[in-house]
């Protein structure tokens, strides 16, 4: 994945979007992630409904919203751990890169990731 914009402050962050079918998975994934030093944090955001089309029908799911907040060094191997342990056969898994933000956070992640 590469971004043309290298964002200030800190070593190219990183705002990757996934969802859980529920909160029980979204905190296994997030205390995972957080543990293997793969997210500095992850947020979860519980309560989400979600439409979309799927085998050409409108479905409607009830969902959590994990924030993850990591890095480009570490998004390859997020991603390939969000494959390995998600039920979903098309999880959600988009990167949006972090352009602006506190230094302090920015740098905080860095250490984390170490």
């Amino acid at each position: 994945m590469s971004f043309r914009r290298r964002p200030s402050g800190g070593r190219g962050a990183l705002l990757i979007l996934t969802t859980a079918p529920t909160a029980a998975l979204g905190r296994s994934l997030a205390a995972r992630l957080v543990k293997r030093k793969l997210a500095a944090c992850v947020s979860l955001k519980e309560g989400w409904v979600s439409y979309y089309e799927w085998n050409g029908g409108l479905e409607k799911a009830k969902e959590v919203l994990l924030l993850i907040k990591t890095d480009r060094d570490h998004y390859q191997t997020v991603e390939k751990f969000l494959l390995r342990h998600h039920p979903y056969k098309v999880p959600e898994i988009i990167a949006l890169p972090v352009l602006k933000g506190s230094k302090a956070y920015l740098s905080w992640i860095s250490e984390v990731l170490e």
